[in-house]
């Protein structure tokens, strides 16, 4: 992979310890979980509901290092530590920058699937 959402060294090394095949049932895991994923992070969000706030942005962030999404990681990171209430006081910006990665994210990682 040569576009800049996806770590290469990080995604090629998970194929090599884990198996080409095994990385493709991941990536359809990640790519059906994630958007669920950025609903639990808006919805928590709007109710204020910090441990699921928090346990969506980490499952994010833990599932795109995996592939080498490392902005997207570190997007959801940034979202886990910030808390809710930090969150919800700067408003849609950091959902909306997360949403946007998930996009070239997932865009790279469809277009691999289909090599």
């Amino acid at each position: 992979m040569t576009a800049t959402a996806i770590d290469a060294p990080t995604f090629d090394a998970l194929k090599e310890t884990t198996g080409e095949e095994f990385v493709r049932e991941l990536v359809d895991m990640f790519l059906a979980e994630a958007p669920g994923m950025l609903d639990d992070l808006r919805v928590s969000l709007a109710k204020l509901d910090a441990d699921r706030f928090r346990r969506a942005a980490h499952s994010l962030k833990s599932n795109a290092n995996t592939f080498g999404a490392l902005t997207l990681g570190t997007f959801a990171r940034d979202l886990e530590l910030a808390g809710v209430a930090q969150v919800n006081e700067r408003g849609a910006q950091p959902l909306a920058a997360l949403d946007a990665e998930y996009s070239r994210v997932a865009e790279q990682l469809r277009a691999w699937r289909h090599e």
